[in-house]
């Protein structure tokens, strides 16, 4: 006869604790991860306009312009 002390996923009461343990620290673990990530590039290249607009494509236009020009 089947055990009553599983649940539906077939791990008992203290294996889903374990794994919902495990599973927690992972996910904190990576959104820190993202969380410093997203702060680096943020501080390399901000990525919403200032008041003079995107100032780290400055360049970008002039060196397009001048590949399209080689082309």
């Amino acid at each position: 006869m089947a055990s009553t002390d599983t649940s539906m996923s077939g791990l008992t009461d203290q294996e889903a604790k374990e794994f919902h343990g495990l599973f927690m620290s992972g996910f904190v673990g990576f959104t820190a991860v993202a969380v410093i990530a997203h702060i680096l590039v943020w501080s390399w290249r901000p990525w919403f306009p200032s008041v003079k607009g995107y100032a780290m494509l400055d360049g970008l236009v002039h060196s397009a312009s001048a590949l399209t020009a080689l082309v």
